[in-house]
C-alpha cells in the first residue's frame, strides 16, 4: 500500500497551485468542476512520482484554524528535495520571494535535515533531504 495524495482545501486555488508548480516543479491536471456539489478540484504532481496534491475549493470554503498551530488534523506534509544543499537553496530562494519560513533549515532531534515553510494559505510544508 501507498499514500496517493492529499487534499489540501483552498480560497485561492490557482494561487495555491501556482505555488508548487513554481518551487516544486508540479504539474498541474485538468481542472474539475462538479455544479452539483459546488466543487472545484485539482490534481498536481511532482517530477519524481510518488503522492498526489489536490486542491480542492467550494465558493463558500470557511478560514480554519492557522495550522502552524497544534490541533487536530492535517499537521504538515513533507516534500524530498534529495540533498541538504537544496533545502538550502529552496529555502532561500523561498526566503527572499516573502514566503513565510517557520524553521530554518537544519538537522532535528530525531535526525532529519529540514526546514519548514508555509504555503501562501498557511498550510505547513517541511523541505526534507
Amino acid at each position: 500500500m501507498k499514500i496517493d495524495h492529499v487534499a489540501l482545501w483552498a480560497k485561492d486555488m490557482d494561487k495555491i497551485i501556482n505555488f508548487y508548480v513554481k518551487y516544486f516543479s508540479a504539474e498541474p491536471g485538468e481542472v474539475y468542476h462538479n455544479p452539483v456539489k459546488r466543487l472545484t478540484t485539482c490534481f498536481i504532481i511532482f517530477p519524481d512520482g510518488g503522492a498526489g496534491l489536490e486542491i480542492m475549493n467550494v465558493p463558500d470554503i470557511a478560514d480554519g484554524p492557522p495550522h502552524i498551530l497544534q490541533s487536530k488534523g492535517l499537521c504538515h506534509i513533507s516534500i524530498s528535495l534529495g540533498s541538504e544543499d537544496k533545502v538550502d537553496r529552496l529555502t532561500e530562494t523561498m526566503r527572499s520571494d516573502g514566503v513565510s519560513i517557520i524553521g530554518n533549515p537544519g538537522t532535528t532531534d530525531d535526525g532529519y535535515y529540514e526546514s519548514v515553510i508555509a504555503d501562501p494559505e498557511g498550510n505547513v510544508v517541511e523541505l526534507t533531504i
